[in-house]
C-alpha cells in the first residue's frame, strides 16, 4: 500500500510540474504577443502621425492659395461683391405642402377617438361613437 501511494505521489508531483511549466509558457507566450502588440501600435501611431505630417503639408494655405490661382482662375474680390445683411432679401415663408394637401383632402380636420368627448356633429357618449355590429 505504502509504494502504490509513493508511486501516485510521484506521479501527481511529475504531472503539477508539467502543468506549471505549461502556466509558465503559457505567460511567455501571452507577454510575447502582449509586446508585439504594442509595437504595432507605436507603428501604427507613428503612421498616423506621418499623415497628419503630409496632411498639414498639403493644406497650408500658401500653398491652397497658389493651387487655386493656377487652377481655378478665380477672380479677385471686389467691394460690390460685399453686402450688408439688410441687403439681402427676405427668406421665403416655410410651407407646409403636405399639410396642404391633406386639406384639400379634407384630411387635416383632428378625428374623433372612442375617448374623445367632442365628436363632429355634436355631443356623442362613447357608446354612440362605437360602431355596433347587426347579425
Amino acid at each position: 500500500m505504502l509504494r502504490i501511494l509513493n508511486v501516485l505521489a510521484v506521479a501527481v508531483l511529475i504531472g503539477s510540474a508539467v502543468y506549471a511549466y505549461s502556466v509558465k509558457y503559457e505567460t511567455i507566450l501571452y507577454a510575447e504577443q502582449i509586446i508585439k502588440t504594442r509595437h504595432l501600435i507605436a507603428q501604427e501611431q507613428d503612421g498616423i502621425e506621418k499623415l497628419q505630417a503630409e496632411w498639414a503639408i498639403l493644406t497650408r494655405p500658401d500653398r491652397l492659395a497658389a493651387l487655386a490661382d493656377h487652377g481655378l482662375n478665380l477672380q479677385k474680390l471686389s467691394l460690390d461683391q460685399i453686402v450688408q445683411p439688410a441687403d439681402l432679401p427676405d427668406p421665403p415663408p416655410k410651407v407646409d405642402s403636405i399639410g396642404r394637401k391633406l386639406d384639400s383632402l379634407g384630411l387635416g380636420e383632428p378625428t374623433a377617438t372612442p375617448n374623445d368627448k367632442r365628436v363632429a356633429g355634436g355631443a356623442a357618449t362613447p357608446s354612440s361613437a362605437t360602431p355596433t355590429a347587426s347579425r
